[in-house]
């Protein structure tokens, strides 16, 4: 034990009864009885311990000190009376012939109480994270972050894999989201950048030899927040494998992932391997989203042949998408509710009509289907106590709003979703280009960096006019767990004249690439293997792992939702000085 005490607040046992102990650690609570008599709680990181004051003169002494000071207490371990099968320390408690302040609380009022701080408002929260660690509740997810960083670290050694760390300090790179820029004060005008993702580096690594690697890499990226992405700054599970397919990839991942989600997870059931495998076109089709929870038992259903000429105004000329809830007996206003939070979530309205006790059309726009209700009961193969929810419009669109019905349906209706395991599934076979929706023209869908699915071939296919390039896939693939992306990963593209072809298809020639991609390109021209990787968020994993809604409550000190640190006051303002020495002058309107 440390110099400083014989035990932790978490350490003692009924068989320590008689022990003369120290104990250290933050006063969190005083219960006085009387002027002789005071139930006091102690905490450190392992626990707490009932100390019992018994004279006049230690309980004034306790009384004297502020919440939240850090104290030691000497005293003899005796086995309490009342005992409490709650806490590991239940059965004993120390009778203290000495108190000691070590660092004292100066503020009477704290901004929130420790023990129930996960209630308190988000700013101070954040403002205060130091006291917010202080509760067991919030500090146990910082523990099983360790653990799980830990785990997924022996794994991957065991697996063969050397962990290399890359540059953080980096050039600018086109790879989807806005750079961190940092200025280089030895050269006037340019900038560093923060990378975005080790992406280049590791495909470097396998272009100079290196067979297996991996880091618990951070990556900066300048985007706005959600519930499941941390502002500026997350980590992930990096990883690269040389002469190596996609198959290879997903046997590591199948084999590292479930064993640490069944020990470390709220929920000890996962996945086994193989995991499921969805193609992309399958995944909208069918989910209405390329994160799918495969938890959740309802589907989409396309009902355009039945619906879209029944006269209701929105279905036609559109795609219409349908969601049978069975068993459904919920009430109108639970329906206006969810439906109501569908169309705010999704951004498309969703219709809505179910099958009566009888099997008759009821509710929303059954005066619309009861003209078709033959050929409607029979493409969904309805029965009574149907719930069906509709969604219609431009294709893409309909298939979001119909993805947030299952998600909210399934989480909402009794009976439809197993919520205790954790689901993973893949999704292949992404589309290599897309059409911009400001440009109209083809742009790279996701990772510019995948192997077009069929090579060089496809490409020049595509080039001739004998194939549309919008039917490319690439050999690139989504990590999905209950319904959250953990990852996105790809076999790349290695050869530099696969690599300009590609690039070509989107108005980019040469020496684009080589100014874009200058070492990456180069490096390629002197002979680059194979190579495919992949890289899980470490954030993600423990968000689904402790079963948090929200990235912030396993990160140990987060931003806020404006990209701010509260509690350091970042960003904020330099000297002058600072700026002359990096020749920045700040403009502001």
């Amino acid at each position: 034990m440390t110099q400083n005490r014989t035990h932790t607040c978490g350490e003692l046992r009924i068989e320590d009864a008689g022990k003369t102990v120290r104990l250290c650690g933050w006063l969190e609570n005083v219960r006085e009885v009387g002027s002789e008599l005071a139930f006091v709680v102690v905490r450190d990181f392992y626990g707490i311990t009932q100390i019992v004051a018994e004279t006049e003169e230690m309980v004034g002494a306790f009384k004297a000190i502020t919440k939240e000071s850090t104290v030691a207490v000497d005293g003899v371990v005796r086995e309490r009376a009342s005992k409490n099968p709650k806490i590991p320390t239940g059965e004993i408690e120390v009778v203290p012939s000495k108190i000691e302040v070590l660092g004292r609380c100066r503020h009477g009022e704290l901004p929130f109480q420790v023990n129930r701080s996960r209630e308190a408002d988000e700013a101070q929260r954040l403002k205060y994270r130091y006291l917010d660690l202080r509760n067991p509740a919030v500090r146990d997810n910082i523990v099983l972050r360790c653990q799980v960083v830990a785990a997924l670290r022996n794994a991957m050694t065991e697996h063969g894999f050397l962990e290399i760390t890359t540059p953080i300090l980096t050039a600018s790179s086109p790879e989807g989201a806005r750079d961190y820029l940092v200025p280089a004060r030895n050269h006037p005008g340019k900038f560093y950048a923060l990378p975005q993702a080790p992406q280049q580096f590791k495909q470097l690594l396998m272009t100079s030899g290196f067979d297996r690697y991996f880091q618990i890499a951070p990556c900066f990226r300048d985007e706005d927040a959600r519930a499941d992405r941390s502002p500026g700054e997350f980590y992930q599970l990096d990883m690269e494998m040389a002469f190596a397919s996609q198959e290879d990839v997903f046997a590591v991942i199948e084999d590292v992932l479930p064993p640490i989600f069944a020990k470390y997870g709220k929920y000890n059931k996962a996945s086994g391997a193989p995991f499921e495998r969805i193609r992309y076109i399958d995944a909208m089709e069918n989910f209405g989203t390329d994160k799918p929870d495969l938890r959740i038992d309802l589907r989409v259903k396309d009902v355009t042949n039945a619906l879209g000429a029944c006269g209701f105004g929105p279905f036609e000329g559109n795609p219409v998408k349908a969601v049978v809830v069975s068993d459904f007996h919920e009430t109108r206003k639970f329906i206006d509710k969810t439906l109501t939070e569908v169309e705010v979530v999704s951004g498309g309205k969703p219709y809505w009509f179910r099958l009566d006790e009888k099997g008759e059309i009821v509710g929303g726009i059954a005066k619309f289907v009861q003209p078709v209700k033959d050929a409607v009961i029979s493409a969904l193969n309805l029965k009574p106590d149907d719930f069906v929810a509709l969604a219609s419009g431009k294709l893409g669109a309909a298939q979001k709003t119909a993805g947030v019905l299952i998600k909210t349906l399934g989480a909402a209706v009794p009976g439809h979703m197993d919520k205790e395991r954790y689901a993973f599934c893949w999704i292949v076979d992404f589309p290599m280009y897309e059409l911009g929706e400001e440009s109209g023209e083809l742009e790279f869908c996701h990772n510019p960096f995948s192997m077009p699915s069929g090579g060089l071939d496809v490409l020049l296919k595509a080039e001739r006019g004998e194939i549309d390039p919008l039917t490319i896939t690439a050999d690139q693939y989504d990590l999905v767990c209950n319904g959250v992306e953990l990852s996105s990963g790809a076999v790349r593209n290695h050869d530099p004249e696969i690599m300009v072809k590609a690039f070509e298809m989107v108005r980019l020639g040469e020496d684009d690439v080589k100014a874009k991609f200058p070492a990456m390109y180069n490096a390629f021209t002197y002979g680059a293997p194979p190579h495919a990787g992949i890289a899980p968020g470490v954030d993600r994993m423990v968000m689904l792992l402790a079963g948090e809604d929200s990235i912030r409550e396993i990160i140990p000190f987060p931003m806020n939702k404006n990209a701010q640190d509260v509690m350091m006051d970042a960003p904020g303002t330099v000297t002058q000085k600072q700026l002359d020495e990096l020749h920045i002058a700040v403009v502001t309107e």
